[in-house]
């Protein structure tokens, strides 16, 4: 059985991220008697510019630090559900620092797991496929909600942590909430130093793409339209204290991803760089989306893959300006990495 909730003044944190900002933009064209507060701290992969353009009698920005707790308790009364977006996520910055993302991402759940408590509001959780670990290449299994957590890098390992914090202020303190590990997300608005849009701005550039190790990662790929309005039928829909995990049955390796952008970009399949692999680089992620889809009857609506990359590589040809002043400093830091 599932529990209706319709949300009125909700707060989303990491609202000018990726993943964050388009689920903002999900919400203000589909549900326009939601009033949105956007709290984010704007670190280098938060960008105003994503929420730009929409209706300020709608949208609403602060500039803050979710773990700052002065600032929730004047943020907090008067709305009815925060959804939790606000990560530090790249797993390659995770692996030359993790600091930052024990500093967000266990602390920062905390913060807003008491802020919760205090005030009684309704909780979702935003996570990621990354906290169980990997699978074996030719492995025909998927993970599910009952997959055990095997995190397998810094990055993972502080989700998984965050996870495990909200199941358990769930139980103690009878907080409603509900969790949601999503696979791999593309589409506009995604920070260059991620795998996607890496590529395609290699290519506008002139430059060749890099690939990591030998290109036989799978990741299972997701619209991040798709992400946003499988969120929203958690939120308004799921059963309180339950896990949802989120795909599209998007297996691709990087090779075959990498391929398509360059077909799709005039350049010939093999016109890119072999690079260094990641260290402790997972093998193989692919969701089993069954439960949602049973449950709340939430289906993903953009399933050809290739239509939704060209339409990304249109977005990131359209908005150079969005992108320009960071593709300096992200390819510097891959080289320095020997990426």
């Amino acid at each position: 059985m599932t529990d209706a909730f319709t949300p009125k003044n909700i707060i989303v944190t990491g609202g000018c991220g990726f993943i964050g900002s388009n689920f903002v933009r999900y919400v203000v064209k589909n549900h326009p008697d939601v009033h949105v507060t956007v709290l984010d701290k704007l670190t280098y992969a938060g960008n105003p510019e994503n929420i730009a353009g929409l209706p300020s009698d709608r949208v609403e920005l602060v500039v803050g630090d979710i773990c700052d707790v002065g600032l929730l308790d004047d943020l907090v009364p008067g709305h009815d559900a925060i959804v939790h977006y606000a990560a530090e996520s790249h797993n390659d910055n995770s692996i030359v620092d993790p600091q930052p993302f024990l500093h967000t991402n266990v602390e920062g759940t905390f913060c807003l797991l008491e802020a919760v408590r205090k005030y009684g509001i309704r909780y979702h959780h935003v996570s990621t496929d990354e906290v169980y670990g990997d699978l074996a290449i030719d492995d025909p299994a998927k993970f599910t909600e009952e997959t055990p957590y095997r995190p397998s890098s810094p990055y993972s390992s502080t989700k998984a942590s965050s996870d495990m914090l909200v199941r358990a202020w769930t139980r103690t303190y009878g907080l409603r909430t509900t969790i949601s590990n999503c696979s791999n997300n593309y589409g506009p608005y995604q920070h260059v130093e991620k795998f996607i849009p890496r590529q395609i701005t290699n290519i506008i550039d002139g430059e060749r793409p890099k690939l990591y190790g030998r290109g036989e990662n799978v990741r299972d790929w997701i619209h991040t339209d798709d992400h946003s309005s499988a969120v929203w039928s958690i939120l308004t829909k799921g059963c309180l204290g339950e896990t949802y995990l989120i795909g599209a049955d998007g297996e691709k390796n990087n090779i075959t991803v990498l391929r398509m952008i360059l077909e799709l970009m005039g350049k010939e399949p093999d016109d890119f760089d072999w690079v260094r692999d990641r260290p402790g680089h997972d093998r193989r992620y692919a969701i089993d989306s069954t439960r949602i889809q049973r449950e709340l009857g939430w289906k993903p609506s953009h399933n050809d893959f290739a239509e939704g990359l060209r339409q990304t590589i249109e977005w990131y040809r359209d908005n150079e300006a969005w992108w320009r002043s960071a593709k300096g400093e992200t390819e510097a830091k891959y080289r320095a990495q020997g990426q």
